[in-house]
């Protein structure tokens, strides 16, 4: 699925498809375009690997910041939590698809060995937007 039906979706966690080009005996590409797959405008982009398998990383939420996950290789495990505690879990295992994170949503992230994980974000990196403390997010307000 390509297009705006995904930036329908902007206040929850979501699978986004990307498109698939090529086929197997020539590869495939994938694309994500800002405000096209991506409900922002891409402001960075960043990459974790060779994350051991029994570290698990994320542990916090941002007051602004929106983002998209991909898994350009292995499989990486995410549980979203909303302000209302309400939990949601991923499994991002195929580079074609990735997970809308909107602002004000915990995360906690496992990798497999292998994993590689793209990030596209919304904001530049700014330490004051991230919130590491879970009670503080629980009760975080605007």
């Amino acid at each position: 699925m390509i297009g705006n039906q995904n930036l329908l979706k902007t206040n929850s966690p979501h699978i986004i498809d990307f498109q698939v080009i090529g086929s197997s005996e020539l590869g495939y590409i994938s694309v994500a375009e800002a405000q096209r797959h991506t409900p922002f405008e891409i402001k960075r982009v960043y990459w974790i690997y060779y994350t051991p398998n029994n570290v698990q990383r994320g542990f916090h939420a941002h007051k602004e910041l929106d983002q998209v996950l991909v898994a350009v290789s292995g499989i990486i495990h995410i549980k979203v939590i909303d302000q209302d505690e309400k939990e949601s879990l991923f499994v991002l295992d195929d580079p074609s698809k990735g997970l809308y994170i909107p602002r004000k949503h915990w995360r906690e992230i496992s990798f497999s060995h292998s994993a590689v994980m793209i990030s596209l974000v919304s904001q530049i990196y700014n330490e004051q937007d991230y919130i590491r403390d879970f009670d503080e997010f629980k009760n975080y307000k605007e």
